[in-house]
């Protein structure tokens, strides 16, 4: 099993409205020293849903990503508020953004974003019994709520306004949850 580094000094390199970018001097267990940088998350986490109709479809989010500067398909997600629990912040997002509740939650699993360079983590969940809830969102224009075949992922994995990897991970994960093909990771499900 792998040493961790000891950790010799952090500071703060740098600091926006929405980032912080914070360095680490590092001892690694052979004796070799490196500083790396990372950004350090605000906040108090993140969510990402797999929302699931009645008929089997998942409910995806067309957006606008300002880093691909280009519109994007993919799950609804948001951050987790001063106060509330994943479950909370899932059904509000939810609510937000593809105007749906959940009665029934399943955590997935926590996704890192990327290790070498973030911090950040988001908690991935499954929502299923959806019914009709509208919630004022921060979004800056209307989002369009696209439907999609669970069944058929491969085919929208494939398509090109299809491209964050999380959300990627995500429809997989919840896919192979609700067929059954992961039974040893089931956990129960959290009713609202």
């Amino acid at each position: 099993m792998s040493v961790k580094p000891k950790i010799h000094g952090r500071s703060i390199v740098a600091r926006s409205r929405l980032f912080c970018i914070e360095s680490l001097q590092l001892e690694f267990s052979n004796g070799v020293q490196r500083t790396y940088e990372r950004l350090v998350p605000g906040g108090h986490g993140a969510v990402m849903m797999v929302p699931i109709n009645e008929h089997g479809e998942v409910l995806l989010i067309r957006e606008y990503g300002a880093g691909l500067e280009d519109y994007t398909l993919t799950l609804p997600k948001g951050a987790v508020d001063l106060g509330e629990s994943i479950e909370q912040a899932a059904n509000r997002e939810l609510k937000e953004e593809v105007g749906q509740g959940a009665k029934q939650l399943h955590h997935l699993k926590k996704l890192s974003l990327s290790p070498s360079y973030m911090k950040s983590a988001i908690d991935v969940l499954v929502a299923t019994d959806l019914y009709p809830e509208t919630l004022v969102g921060d979004e800056p224009e209307p989002l369009e709520v696209v439907t999609w075949p669970l069944h058929n992922i491969s085919e929208l994995v494939s398509r090109a306004d299809v491209t964050e990897g999380r959300a990627i991970a995500a429809l997989y994960m919840a896919r192979d949850w609700l067929t059954g093909a992961d039974c040893d990771s089931r956990q129960p499900v959290i009713r609202n």
